[in-house]
């Protein structure tokens, strides 16, 4: 039998926590020897909950703040943007299931409309803007 697929929320609430590791080969951008964060969703929803309300930020910024915060050079590009699409689906599955619009991940505070990550979700860009509007930012 094969194994149930996990839902965001599963994927959101498990894994690895964040750690760094000092690169042997350039990667994403970023050059060997540099020390890499790879952070988690776990981390990125907590950071964009603690934003505050109706600021905005870029994943770039994202990045850059976890960086700092864990003394690492850089934190991974691929490996956030996969975690911020699913603290991003998680949010609108708990939409979903009736989880008020002020408890969920506030994930429009990063993910701009028009953004690759944007791209990616199962909502559209005008509903990702409903969102933001809804939520007063």
């Amino acid at each position: 039998m094969a194994a149930r697929k996990k839902t965001w929320r599963e994927k959101r609430d498990t894994g690895k926590a964040p750690h760094v590791t000092v690169l042997e080969k350039a990667f994403a951008g970023v050059p060997a020897g540099c020390r890499l964060l790879i952070s988690s969703p776990q981390e990125i929803d907590r950071f964009l909950r603690a934003m505050p309300k109706g600021t905005r930020g870029t994943p770039a910024e994202l990045r850059e703040a976890l960086a700092r915060r864990h003394q690492a050079d850089a934190t991974c590009p691929v490996s956030t943007g996969i975690f911020l699409r699913i603290v991003a689906e998680a949010a609108l599955e708990d939409l979903a299931a009736g989880v008020a619009l002020e408890e969920i991940s506030p994930f429009w505070r990063v993910v701009a409309a028009d953004s690759p990550t944007a791209k990616k979700l199962s909502i559209s860009a005008e509903e990702l803007e409903s969102l933001r509007r809804l939520a007063g930012e």
